[in-house]
Formats: structure tokens, C-alpha cells, sequence
């Protein structure tokens, strides 16, 4: 079946909807570079400061599934230009922000616009290219979705050491304004609204779930366990996930639809973005604490010291979106996922207070060469094996879980750095504060290999979408969209 949409300008709009999500998605980890920068203005914790970060996260991972719900119920063109617009709004507000509640709200309604630009993203691009060509173009999109994050902490550290923190926001509210401009002259319509019946039980579930999972994590940081504020929001979680979970599966039109997860392929694809997405966010927000507070670089030094491993995420994404479509998933997922290891490895062997800054360039190089191998062949794979009417749903549930994942990690790697430094201090009495900063950072990357082991282990079952079984035909039939 040709799946595909024909438009008059499918480049122009997939440059539209990559770059205002790659300017989201770098958002997400902007300000790790300046965490201390943050933290000293407004004179918070690394705990508190933190919630930049994980809170942006936890907005993208309770918004991006009701996404699919919008996408049913909206235009393609009213919900880019309005993903824009809000994000453009909460840009300017993170800019003018007098104090850290106002940075922190302007942070989250940025992550609004970016929440909904992201599934709709992938959605979009899904119909309107030819599925021989998917390979290219979502290797192009596998680089935004990694190379955002990544590239945050590099590109912000510039910005930080010539012109302040404020500007990362200034920089990123032109781009959307142009993006903005563009996208009510190029972006049309191609997804199908059927207006299915707005449930307000999942948009609760859905957001008490994802809501007090992450909210716990993070607050795991600077609370034990057995406190009320973790455990409390985490049982609120599970359970809110458990009966979000068994409505979705029990509804005529779910607003995420779970029967997705019952093709194999995906399932796994899955799988593997998230464990993927929780390594990169990880390193991503660990790696300029340590080079800031253990190697005591400055932010320009430590942003372009990031720079080479990016610069390998981009030359090899396009070369393996195109071998992908020769190849297929297989060959890329299992090496890339024993790379991936790798680099960690050489990250557990090297991390110190005086460790050759070379090293941590190689082994950031080397962790990013197999990343890139990992997350688009496995992300395309899955995303293959659904049926047009099923990419909504398909696409809204694998970058809920990456946004998940990506807080998950950052809001679990900030826990065990925390953990890692108050029990060196404790062996160490004496130890510097580079010394407790590269001690709490190489404790972290401990769970970060543990979690590329997982990864692989993963990627040995990975098969080609088309050479796996698809669900019987009355499964697939019951996910028919309603049409008017």
C-alpha cells in the first residue's frame, strides 16, 4: 500500500518542522551549560536547578501524548504555527525572567509548543515521503532528534561566554519568529481530523501518570525514598499509568492506542529509543558538570570540547539513513548498541579530577558514533511496521516515552551524581571539589553502562519491520480511524 501524501513543497515543510523541533529540542539541555550560572544568580541548589531541565521534560512527556488526540481534532497547519507561537511566547518569557519561578515557567511553556511540534513532526513526514525514501529522511530526523539535545550544552556554552544565558533564549525567539513566517506561507494540510470525542478520564490519567513518575525521580535528588514527596507522587504514577494503560485498551477511540505495541517491530524500536534517549539525556546534562566542576573548564571550552562527538552525529546520521534503506536495521542497532557500550566503558575507565582531556573527547566521539547507529534505524523500523491510520498513535506513543525517558534520565543521573559525592566525602574527607565532582559523575555513568548493556541485549532481536508477522487483520481493522 503507498502510504504517501503528494504536497507541492514536502523539503520545504520538512525543514520547517525539523528545524523548529531541533530549536526545541535543544532547548531541552540548553542550560545544563549554565546550570551554575543559575544556580549562583539565583542562588539555588543543583537539585532545584535541575527542574530546568527535568521540568521542560515532564511537560513534553505529559503533552506530547494527548498530541495525538490534537492531531485528530486540528489542521497540520494550526498546529505548527501554533506549536511555534507558544513557543516563541515562552522564549521571551524565559529572556526577561527576574527570578528562577519565572525562568522556570517560561521554560515550561516553550516545552508546550515543543510538545507538540515534535509528534506532529514525525507524523507529517511519514505521509508526504515515498516509504523507499523514508530511510533518508528519518536519518535526517534521527540527527534533530539526537543532535538537539546533544548539541545544546556546545552551541550554549558559546553563548553563555560571549553574551550570557539570557541569550539562548533571545537567539532561539528569532528563529521561531522566521520559522513562524514561513510555515503560514509553506505548511498545508495532510493529516486526517475525524474529531474523535474528547476523553477527559485519559487526559488525567495521562497527566497524573507521567506527571508524578518524573516528579518523583526528581525529587529523588534531594529526598530519600522513604519521604512522603517521592514515594507519594511515584505510587500516584504507577497506578495513574496502570488504569491510563487498561482505558486505553478498553476504549472504540483511545487517545493514545496501545494496540500499536502488538506489532513486534515496534515494540521494540520502542524499546530501544527510550533506553537510547536515557543515555544521551544522561551524559548530556553529567558531561558539562564535569568538565566545568571537575576539569574547571570554562562554558566556551567545555561547549566546544562536546563539539567533536556532535560533528560525528552529523556526518554519519545521512550515510546511515541511506545505507539503511540497503541494509536495514539489523546490522546498524547490534553494532551501534556494542559502540554504545563501549564508550561508556572507556567514560567508566577515564572519568578523574585530572583526567587528559582527550580522553573524554574520544569517548564522547565514540559513545555519539554508535548512538547515531542506534536511534534512527531502530526509530524508522519501528514506525515501518504500522499502518498509515496507526502513525499518529504510533508516533504520539514512542516520543511520550522518549520525553519520559529523557527526564527519567536526567532527573536519575542528577539522584546518583548527588549520591556518588556525598559517599566519596564521606571515604574521602580530605578530597577536593573537582575531586567530588569527577567522584559523583563517574559514579553516575556505573548506571548509564548499565543501561547500553540493556540496550544490546535489546538490539540481537531486532528484524527487518516487513520480514516480521503483523497483527491478524480484526486487530488491525479495530484501529480503523472514525471517519465524518
Amino acid at each position: 500500500m503507498n502510504t504517501q501524501m503528494q504536497v507541492k513543497n514536502p523539503k520545504t515543510m520538512a525543514f520547517i518542522l525539523m528545524l523548529g523541533a531541533f530549536i526545541g529540542l535543544f532547548g531541552e539541555t540548553a542550560l545544563n551549560m549554565a546550570l551554575s550560572n543559575v544556580m549562583e544568580q539565583f542562588s539555588i541548589t543543583a537539585a532545584t536547578g535541575q527542574w530546568l531541565t527535568t521540568g521542560y521534560l515532564l511537560v513534553l512527556a505529559i503533552l506530547v501524548p494527548i498530541s495525538a488526540l490534537l492531531m485528530k481534532w486540528f489542521s497540520t497547519r494550526q498546529l505548527v504555527i501554533g506549536g511555534l507561537v507558544v513557543s516563541l511566547l515562552g522564549a521571551i518569557l524565559a529572556a526577561l525572567s527576574p527570578s528562577f519561578e519565572i525562568l522556570l515557567l517560561g521554560r515550561l511553556v516553550q516545552a508546550m509548543g515543543t510538545g507538540v511540534l515534535i509528534p506532529v513532526m514525525t507524523s507529517v513526514l511519514l505521509i508526504i515521503f515515498p516509504i523507499h525514501k523514508r530511510g533518508v529522511v528519518m536519518g535526517i530526523m534521527g540527527l534533530v532528534i539526537t543532535l538537539g539535545p546533544a548539541l545544546g550544552p556546545t552551541l550554549s556554552g558559546v553563548i553563555i561566554s560571549s553574551l550570557g544565558w539570557h541569550y539562548i533564549f533571545w537567539i532561539s525567539s528569532i528563529f521561531y519568529v522566521v520559522l513562524t513566517v514561513f510555515a503560514l506561507v509553506k505548511i498545508v494540510n495532510v493529516s486526517e481530523i475525524t474529531k474523535p470525542k474528547i476523553d477527559v478520564g485519559s487526559i488525567l490519567l495521562s497527566t497524573l501518570g507521567f506527571g508524578g513518575l518524573i516528579f518523583a525521580l526528581a525529587t529523588m535528588a534531594e529526598a530519600s525514598f522513604s519521604s512522603p514527596k517521592v514515594w507519594g507522587p511515584l505510587l500516584v504514577g504507577i497506578i495513574s499509568l496502570v488504569l491510563f494503560g487498561v482505558r486505553q485498551m478498553t476504549m472504540a477511540q483511545p487517545m493514545v492506542n496501545l494496540r500499536v505495541f502488538k506489532y513486534p517491530m515496534f515494540a521494540l524500536g520502542t524499546a530501544i529509543m527510550f533506553l537510547s534517549i536515557l543515555v544521551i539525556l544522561s551524559t548530556a546534562i553529567l558531561l558539562p558538570l564535569y568538565l566545568k566542576g571537575a576539569l574547571l573548564f570554562s562554558a566556551m571550552v567545555a561547549g566546544l570540547l562536546l563539539l567533536p562527538g556532535n560533528a560525528v552525529n552529523v556526518i554519519l546520521s545521512p550515510i546511515v539513513g541511506t545505507l539503511f534503506d540497503k541494509w536495514g536495521p539489523g546490522v546498524f542497532v547490534i553494532t551501534g548498541s556494542v559502540i554504545v557500550l563501549i564508550g561508556n566503558l572507556m567514560f567508566m575507565m577515564f572519568i578523574s579530577a585530572t583526567t587528559p582531556v582527550w580522553q573524554i573527547i574520544l569517548s564522547f566521539m565514540v559513545l555519539f558514533f554508535g548512538l547515531t547507529m542506534v536511534t534512527m534505524p531502530s526509530q524508522t523500523n519501528a514506525l515501518n511496521q504500522l499502518p498509515r491510520e496507526l502513525y499518529a498513535d504510533g508516533s504520539a506513543a514512542m516520543n511520550t516515552l522518549n520525553q519520559v525517558a529523557g527526564a527519567a534520565g536526567t532527573a536519575i543521573a542528577i539522584t546518583i551524581f548527588t549520591a556518588g559525592q556525598s559517599g566519596y566525602v564521606v571515604d574521602v574527607p580530605t578530597a577536593t571539589q573537582p575531586e567530588i565532582f569527577a567522584a559523583g559523575v563517574k559514579y553516575a555513568f556505573y548506571f548509564i553502562t548499565g543501561i547500553s548493556a540493556i540496550t544490546l541485549i535489546c538490539s540481537l532481536f531486532v528484524r527487518k519491520a516487513s520480514d516480521t508477522q503483523q497483527p491478524t487483520h480484526a486487530v488491525v481493522k479495530a484501529t480503523q480511524p472514525v471517519r465524518d
